[in-house]
């Protein structure tokens, strides 16, 4: 007679594993009930927050907090600012992270609304020479009207900023009608656009902006940028303004003054570094409600089933295949709790979202980690229960009321 105990498959296992699920099924969908709520749980507080985190990120990000300012300073020797290279926006453009260029320079022109006003009541706002391709470097756009093309830049005309065109009481370009002018180094300018607001380039917002070779052929431009918008990577941020003075202006750095990184970045670094935070937290809690909920449930179970494991042991069971079977029910009910509240979780985080307008964000990492918590969950709440009845003997079991 063989008394080598006969070894499982993992179909065996298995299908031992779902005994108690198949004979107390409302048992096993409350343990699994309670499994799924704490899963969900955790889906929705990271999925929530980083729905919120990155519609933040959208909108804080639309102000420009990847913008760099390099501006020349005035020299106190020559009593003029220093002639930085024409080529400026170009040189900075080529450092590995920056992603957009522009310059803008200060032209000392005055501008009038009226050639009968006289030019000391001229209304303060600067005259700045501008790129074609200021407007997507520094985040702006076109409250009305058109901004300056290549086609456009060398001739008479001017967009506004939007205080600028406050000052001049000149809002809104209407189509239809004939532009207004203003008067602008001895001449007329027909003014073809306005500038929305633009909380980080306020320099822009009190200007009137002519084209660079516009600028070069009526108000006597010299050429030489006196400002140059950089637009880079957020993570190589502070690394570009540690070089960018030397790139722009290699002559003299020093009467190169560079922004900071914005406030608005540092804000939006801050809220990571929150969100984060309250993830662990709650997610923590939530997993400890389920987990203690699978145990106390396991080892009720236990205690019902007695008889029938001293009926299994009485017929040839090893205490391993027991106590594999209490194990697997365990990791099982885990498992088929955790998909369900990772399925419950991503609806209800994208149904949130969906509701506040907000991109529906569910970290891969949230979903994937849900499942794994559920199976660590499932053997850590199966040990105990596993171990109990596995050591339980035959006429221990049988003999139990």
């Amino acid at each position: 007679m063989n008394d080598t105990p006969v070894r499982l498959s993992l179909v065996d296992v298995f299908g031992l594993g779902l005994v108690g699920l198949r004979t107390r099924p409302l048992r096993a969908v409350l343990a699994a009930l309670g499994i799924a709520i704490g899963i969900a749980t955790m889906v929705v507080v990271v999925g929530i927050p980083a729905s919120s985190q990155q519609a933040l990120d959208h909108q804080l990000s639309a102000l420009g907090t990847n913008l760099l300012r390099a501006q020349a300073t005035f020299d106190q020797v020559t009593q003029k600012l220093p002639p930085v290279p024409e080529d400026a926006a170009a040189m900075a453009a080529r450092i590995g992270p920056v992603e957009r260029t522009s310059a803008v320079a200060n032209t000392h022109a005055r501008v009038l609304r009226s050639d009968r006003i006289p030019m000391e009541q001229s209304s303060g706002l600067t005259v700045l020479a501008a790129r074609s391709d200021l407007l997507p470097t520094i985040g702006a756009r076109v409250a009305s009207g058109r901004y300056l093309t290549d086609g456009t830049s060398a001739l008479p005309v001017v967009v506004l900023g939007d205080k600028a065109a406050t000052r001049l009481g000149i809002t809104e370009i209407r189509r239809g009608e004939p532009a207004p002018t203003i008067w602008l180094g001895g001449r007329w300018f027909t003014v073809t656009g306005v500038l929305a607001p633009i909380p980080l380039a306020p320099d822009i917002e009190r200007a009137v902006l002519v084209g660079w070779p516009a600028a070069t052929t009526w108000l006597g431009f010299d050429g030489h940028p006196t400002v140059v918008y950089v637009r880079a990577q957020e993570s190589e941020l502070e690394n570009v303004r540690a070089v960018l003075a030397a790139t722009v202006f290699p002559k003299n750095p020093a009467r190169i003054e560079v922004s900071r990184p914005s406030e608005a970045l540092a804000a939006k670094r801050i809220a990571e570094t929150t969100f984060s935070g309250l993830f662990l937290g709650l997610a923590g809690v939530a997993l400890l409600v389920g987990g203690v909920g699978v145990a106390n449930t396991m080892v009720i179970s236990v205690l019902e089933r007695k008889r029938e494991i001293g009926l299994r042991r009485a017929l040839g069971a090893t205490r391993g295949q027991v106590r594999t079977q209490f194990f697997t029910e365990s990791v099982v009910l885990c498992l088929l709790g955790g998909l369900t509240g990772v399925a419950l979780g991503v609806l209800a985080a994208a149904s949130y979202a969906a509701t506040r307008d907000w991109p529906a964000t569910i970290p891969p990492t949230a979903a994937l980690g849900g499942v794994g918590s559920a199976l660590a969950i499932g053997v850590l709440a199966g040990l105990y229960p596993a171990i109990r009845a596995a050591r339980l003997t035959p006429t221990e079991a049988l003999s139990a009321p």
